[in-house]
């Protein structure tokens, strides 16, 4: 889980990820888009050619984040090489 910010204001985990070019950033959403269906679960995305910003959230603002939380960070992760 390296780089990932944790925010508790509200509780959410964010994360900028770089990528040297086009091609590789829509890679990288492509696979992200596909996990996030398999998994059910949708973060808030942002994105430019070379940039892609990541916040996860738990389904309730309230809730302190969870060990799930902090998996899907971790799969994400995974993603970006």
């Amino acid at each position: 889980m390296d780089n990932w910010q944790k925010r508790s204001r509200p509780f959410r985990l964010e994360k900028r990820f770089e990528f040297d070019t086009y091609d590789e950033t829509r890679d990288f959403l492509d696979r992200l888009g596909e996990h996030t269906e398999a998994v059910n679960r949708f973060p808030d995305i942002s994105f430019g050619k070379t940039y892609v910003n990541i916040t996860l959230r738990p389904d309730n603002d309230k809730t302190p984040l969870s060990e799930d939380d902090f998996k899907f960070a971790e799969e994400i992760d995974g993603f970006f090489h």
